[in-house]
């Protein structure tokens, strides 16, 4: 019974693993469209999906252990191990979903990698901003009075950001 569980758990972990990837393809929708607004709430959606999947990554663990008691390789043993000792059906079942968590893991590390970068990008330009305008912010002389800008100055400002 050890197979039959272990491909249960692998099917809801890659089920977590797509919705995974479509949470940050939407963050990365919001980072591009410049509607920040909704930037919290992708981004704790990303984290919810985060937890759930190292929850699911423990009961992975525990059922691959006793598949790998079923088949005969050590506790420990790797899916590829697994897939490699198991019977029929169970060999090719088990080796399509290491080859689904390779691709799918490929494809959120390079999504969450643009994803940092528009981040990055996005808080450079926020931090870049900030330093224009305190540049020519009405402040205090040295001697306490009231220092003034010069007239007639004007500043864009990007509201997206």
């Amino acid at each position: 019974m050890g197979l039959n569980e272990l491909s249960g758990v692998l099917w809801r972990e890659r089920q977590l693993l797509e919705l995974l990837l479509f949470k940050l393809e939407e963050e990365q929708l919001i980072l591009t469209s410049g509607r920040t607004q909704w930037l919290g709430h992708a981004t704790r959606e990303v984290e919810s999906v985060l937890e759930q999947i190292r929850t699911a990554e423990l009961g992975r663990s525990m059922e691959a252990d006793e598949a790998a008691l079923e088949v005969g390789v050590p506790v420990g043993s790797g899916l590829r191990a697994i897939a490699g000792a198991a019977p029929a059906p169970w060999d090719t079942l088990l080796a399509e979903h290491h080859a689904a968590f390779v691709s799918l893991t490929d494809q959120i590390n390079e999504l969450a990698q643009g994803n940092r970068e528009l981040l990055a990008a996005s808080h450079r330009a926020t931090r870049e901003t900030l330093m224009s305008l305190q540049e020519t912010v009405d402040t205090y002389d040295p001697r306490g009075g009231a220092a003034t800008a010069v007239a007639g100055t004007s500043h864009l400002l990007d509201q997206a950001l």
